[in-house]
Order: structure tokens, then C-alpha cells, then sequence
């Protein structure tokens, strides 16, 4: 199998950021597996559906196309908020599960999500579960939409970072869970290059631990 690298984690920790940057390290395509979801909570609630509509979302999955995950709109709370909804639902999930597989199967990729080392790379020989507070995730989307000149309330901000983690974490199909063999990664006190520093190091243990298995069962 190609190197998968699988990046699972809560909205806002950073993932997103070391995902690319590891990509690059490494040499390998990019998946931003959130946005195939925020994409369908997009085409949902631009059709006038309701995200939590089992057939409305199902179908919008079905539909989705290259171009949407290209929407400047996908970074909102609305859109995170019906991404979550859509997210529930086991067609939406289906519909979207043999399009993330391909991407990586062939030559391998970094991918990043809630399910990534659970569901759609459950035998990815490189797992890391990044995480962060409440707050310090809170603060930072926060930043993130100021910076793009939308109107943001700090509070408001971290109550729907919460709310989106009681609801990924708690969902019946897929739920935001640590693989059992994820390398756990809290980026609450760091910045970006000391995430990837942090990141890369864990990488590299791992797959020098893998090589040295393989050698000595030869």
C-alpha cells in the first residue's frame, strides 16, 4: 500500500494546516475530506433543503462535483453547521466513502477529517488524531473569520465549536474517535511550524518502528 498518512480531529485544531504541510514534505496529494461534507451542506441549504433530510442530503452527495469544493463559501459557521448535519447521515457518508478511497489508494495521499483512520483508511500505516481546548480552537476560527472580513462574536464562535463537537462525537454512524493506533497530537499550546516540527517527528518514529519490524521478520 502507498503511504496514507490519516489526519483525523475536531473543527479548528489544525489539521487542515499540517495536513497540507505534510503533504508537501512528503510529496503526496491533499484531501481536504471536510469540505466534501461542507460542500453537500452547501448544495442542501442553496436548494432550500433541510440538512438533516436523510434524501435531500443523500442526493446532494450524489451530485457533488469537482467545482463545488472550490465555492468561496465553505468556511462559514452555516456551512460547518449543515456539513455536521449532512455528515449524520449514512447515505451522505456512503455516497462520499469510494470517492475518498480512490483518492488515496492509488499513490497514496495525506488526507484529513473525523473518520479518516476509523473508516476510510482504517489500515493507514500513519494515524495521528490532532487536538486542541475548546477555547483555544474558539479563538482561532475566530481570528480565521476576522481575517477573511466576516463578522464574528468570539463567544458565539466557540459555543458552535462545542456544538459541533457534542455532534460528531456523539453521532451514531462514523463518530469523531481516536483510531485505537492514532498518535495523539494536542496543538493547544502551539503555533503552526511547532505543530508540524511536533507532527513530522511522531511520523518519522512510526515509520522508522514499521521498517524495523519488517526487517526483522524477514
Amino acid at each position: 500500500m502507498s503511504l496514507v498518512i490519516a489526519i483525523d480531529g475536531p473543527a479548528a485544531a489544525g489539521k487542515g494546516t499540517l495536513a497540507r504541510r505534510l503533504a508537501a514534505h512528503f510529496g503526496l496529494p491533499y484531501l481536504d475530506t471536510g469540505l466534501l461534507y461542507r460542500a453537500t451542506g452547501r448544495r442542501v441549504l442553496d436548494s432550500g433543503g433541510n440538512p438533516h433530510d436523510a434524501a435531500t442530503a443523500e442526493a446532494a452527495a450524489r451530485a457533488l462535483q469537482a467545482g463545488d469544493l472550490e465555492r468561496g463559501d465553505l468556511r462559514t459557521l452555516e456551512a460547518g453547521a449543515a456539513a455536521s448535519a449532512v455528515a449524520a447521515i449514512p447515505g451522505v457518508r456512503a455516497a462520499l466513502f469510494d470517492f475518498q478511497r480512490s483518492f488515496g489508494a492509488a499513490h497514496g495521499a495525506v488526507l484529513d477529517g473525523r473518520d479518516i483512520g476509523t473508516k476510510i483508511f482504517p489500515d493507514a500505516p500513519v494515524k495521528l488524531f490532532v487536538t486542541a481546548s475548546a477555547a483555544a480552537r474558539g479563538q482561532r476560527r475566530y481570528l480565521e473569520l476576522i481575517g477573511r472580513g466576516t463578522a464574528a462574536d468570539l463567544a458565539g464562535v466557540t459555543r458552535e465549536i462545542e456544538a459541533r463537537d457534542l455532534a460528531d462525537s456523539t453521532r451514531t454512524t462514523d463518530p469523531l474517535i481516536p483510531a485505537d493506533d492514532a498518535m495523539q497530537l494536542d496543538t493547544t499550546p502551539l503555533d503552526a511550524d511547532s505543530t508540524f516540527a511536533a507532527a513530522l517527528a511522531l511520523i518519522e518514529e512510526k515509520m522508522g518502528k514499521c521498517t524495523l519490524l519488517k526487517n526483522m521478520q524477514r
